[in-house]
Formats: structure tokens, sequence, C-alpha cells
């Protein structure tokens, strides 16, 4: 009830649909299809291959975006998660606030992040394709917030949309599990 079905056969049906289909066609035939989403990242940044990297980076974030919802997310983090981000933020509706206004104030299409980084918990914001894979952080949840993610549902109210994404589809089992790994 957070995100339509229209906006969701847009979103993965077409956006992330095209970008892996134009990430297959880029790498067939080639070293890269033997390797692994982050490693074609990796690679294609170090070299300078935009086009390649923007459709990899692109498949992976999305990817990633569908496994940090869940249809019964929102609410608040326990455990190991909570402690973390207790920590560094100082409760979760700080966290939440700065996560929100984190995505509200990327300015132009991008994504906003809990990311890892040397032991330690940290919001970051990526333009288009940009992710924290090819810079050595490990991500922990995301937000899509290119229009593409919430226009239908939302308008012009992202801030709305990463409000909704907080309390109602962050995976937050999730997320703690991938801070255990």
């Amino acid at each position: 009830p957070s995100v339509s079905a229209r906006t969701l056969e847009f979103h993965h049906g077409k956006h992330h649909a095209g970008y892996v289909s134009k990430l297959n066609a880029a790498i067939e035939g080639k070293d890269y299809a033997d390797m692994s989403l982050e490693d074609i990242i990796l690679k294609s940044s170090a070299n300078g291959d935009n086009g390649l990297f923007n459709n990899a980076a692109q498949t992976w974030n999305h990817a990633f975006f569908w496994h940090s919802m869940s249809p019964n997310g929102g609410g608040k983090p326990t455990g190991g998660l909570a402690s973390a981000i207790d920590k560094k933020f100082g409760s979760f509706e700080k966290f939440s606030e700065e996560f929100i206004n984190a995505g509200a104030g990327r300015f132009g299409s991008g994504w906003v992040w809990l990311v890892e980084n040397d032991g330690k918990l940290e919001i970051v914001k990526t333009g288009n394709a940009e992710t924290p894979v090819a810079s050595g952080l490990k991500p922990l949840i995301v937000c899509d917030v290119w229009e593409h993610a919430y226009y239908i549902d939302y308008q012009n109210r992202r801030a709305d949309y990463l409000k909704t994404f907080v309390e109602n589809l962050a995976d937050w089992s999730a997320v703690a599990d991938r801070l255990k790994a």
C-alpha cells in the first residue's frame, strides 16, 4: 500500500529491466561476462568505462533497493543494529530525520544510503549511478530518490516518500543481517 503497482511496474519492469538488458548486451562475449556484478562495477569504474559502469551500478543499486524493503517493513530496528544507530545518531528518530533530509536534499537523481565505513555507520548520498560499492563502503540499506521511484505516487513530495520508506518499507531485519555479516 505504500508504493503502487503502477510505480513498481514502471520502476522494476522498465527502468531496472532496462539497465539489466543494456548491461547484459554490453558484456556479452567479453571478459566481463564471467565477473560478478561487483567486480564489473569496480573494473569499469577503474577503467573509466562510464557506459558499462552506469548500467552495472544501476543494476546493482536497484537490486539492492528491492532487498532493502519488505511489505512488512518499517518500525524500528532492534538488537545490535538499534544500538549502532543509537551510538552514531543518538536515536532512531534522529537517524530517520537525517536519512530523510539527506534523501530529500539530494539534488537531482540518486540514492540515499546507510553504510558501514570502517566499523562506523554513515549516511551517504550518491548521484546518478554512483554506488558505495565502488568506494569500498558496505551498503546496509538504500532508498532510490530518482523521480521514477516515487513520482507516480508522491509527485514532488520526495520527503513524504522517504518518510514512508523508513516508516513502512525499510527491512530492518535484512539491514541487521548485513551489519552482522
